[in-house]
């Protein structure tokens, strides 16, 4: 396993971060853009079901993970779930009418991806 950013703990509580960043920004998607009688629900519902896709769905043996997977799947699949999620966040962010933090936050996803070279190659390799 490489030893590069991708993989230093320090960069993997980074990537934790911006997983929960986007988590939030899928809840205040749902807020906003829910009827008024399903938003607690939806605020609930939309960031557990990205959740649970995003934990089921991993490459076997990803050193910024616990290595195990409910679903395998191949390296270049789960780097496309993870771009799905990150900037998806940003995505639902921007579409909640937050554009201005959105758009700090798809730099913040490209810096950090950009910064992680060695993992993305890893996965893709994989």
């Amino acid at each position: 396993m490489s030893s590069g950013y991708g993989f230093r703990p320090w960069a993997l509580g980074v990537r934790f971060v911006l997983e929960l960043v986007a988590l939030a920004c899928f809840g205040l998607w749902a807020w906003a853009t829910a009827p008024a009688p399903l938003r607690y629900v939806s605020v609930i519902a939309v960031p557990l079901v990205v959740a649970v896709l995003w934990g089921a769905f991993a490459t076997p043996d990803d050193a910024s993970r616990s290595g195990k997977t409910v679903i395998a799947t191949p390296g270049p699949l789960r780097f496309l779930l993870e771009l799905a999620v990150f900037f998806g966040g940003a995505a639902a962010l921007y579409a909640a009418g937050s554009r201005t933090p959105a758009m700090l936050l798809a730099v913040a996803l490209l810096v950090y991806h950009l910064l992680s070279w060695d993992r993305v190659l890893w996965l893709l390799r994989h």
